[in-house]
């Protein structure tokens, strides 16, 4: 949710495709980035930074050009980049993922371009997310069925001490991607769930969010107020017996909570 547009940003990796839109007049914006792109975030100086198959870009929305700035992983044509966020000084995070395997792995990319490699044996790296109080960051390890915590020092933007958060039950789906909100709870979209669950701080069940469609991937807060929940949906994988059940997947779905979210930060490079 970019905060100053109020306006809505998502991505459909397999088809190459940036999308935005303006929920007040319902207009729906599609822009093709020429290759898979996991995750996407804003600039302060304007524009997205991405997280692509081929490492990390900047986006100019308005000439539609990428510029690449650094690929960490230039030997392993199998993975890709998914899903990545912003923390509160300005760096960027995103994870690898290939659908076999844990050689995956998470980069933090710094305002000077610098990339560091910050956590290492990942099967699916996934959603991210900081407790409003800066001091324990989230990262969601699909495969492994895992959300972890790490006790998170913000100015070094270094990660210690992980531990499990959550396992998830595989009769609840696998984690996706994540949002965190202005109470510290965790939002979790599991993909074959069919559900956002809320964690509390503890890791305990707070309460499901029930979707119309199976594969939940993503979700994250805006509306003026950052009350609106948006959930983003998939149907890649699904026979056609299965999409013909839930024709809905693949859509984006709202969701009004009553909760406030935490404004996404801007990258500062």
């Amino acid at each position: 949710w970019h905060p100053d547009e109020q306006r809505l940003y998502w991505v459909d990796i397999e088809q190459h495709g940036i999308y935005r839109l303006d929920p007040s007049t319902g207009q729906h914006e599609r822009f093709d980035a020429g290759l898979p792109v996991g995750a996407l975030a804003f600039r302060e100086r304007g524009g997205l930074v991405l997280a692509t198959r081929d490492g990390f870009a900047f986006w100019d929305v308005v000439a539609q050009e990428l510029d690449f700035i650094a690929d960490p992983e230039p030997d392993r044509p199998e993975a890709r980049f998914n899903d990545g966020s912003v923390d509160s000084r300005g760096r960027f995070w995103a994870g690898t993922m290939t659908h076999k395997g844990a050689e995956n792995a998470l980069y933090r990319l710094d305002p000077d371009g610098t990339v560091h490699t910050m956590e290492r044996g990942l099967t699916i790296s996934n959603g991210i997310g900081w407790s409003p109080d800066g001091r324990t960051m989230y990262l969601t390890d699909t495969n492994r069925s895992i959300i972890h915590a790490y006790e998170y020092d913000e100015p070094s933007g270094t990660v210690t001490k992980r531990r499990t958060f959550v396992e998830v039950p595989v009769k609840e789906g696998y984690p996706d991607g994540l949002a965190v909100d202005a109470e510290g709870y965790v939002w979790s979209a599991h993909y074959g769930g069919g559900r956002v669950t809320r964690y509390n701080p503890e890791g305990k069940v707070e309460r499901v969010v029930e979707a119309p469609v199976p594969n939940t991937t993503a979700c994250a807060f805006g509306g003026p107020d950052l009350t609106t929940l948006y959930i983003t949906t998939a149907w890649s994988g699904m026979s056609d017996e299965r999409r013909a059940e839930h024709p809905r997947s693949g859509d984006l779905f709202v969701a009004e909570t009553g909760i406030k979210g935490t404004p996404e930060h801007k990258f500062a490079g």
